[in-house]
């Protein structure tokens, strides 16, 4: 769980953006976002093959840029 101290001198607009990146990093979001949805197995498996061709297609096309350079 994420929290913060504000400490004396510090705004409270400065400890809020702390508090956010340190969710961010905790990927507490990421994490309710996934469970807040119930997937039938069969959907997170076309999910899983999905993300693995749009990862395929985006390292594709950065290799493609390289030797272009």
């Amino acid at each position: 769980m994420a929290f913060v101290l504000v400490k004396e001198d510090e705004s409270l607009e400065n400890a809020i953006r702390r508090f956010r990146r340190q969710v961010q990093r905790e990927a507490i979001m990421r994490d309710y976002k996934k469970h807040s949805v119930y997937l039938k197995p069969g959907d997170k498996r076309r999910m899983k093959e999905h993300r693995a061709r749009k990862r395929l297609r985006r390292y594709l096309r950065r290799k493609r840029q390289r030797e272009w350079r």
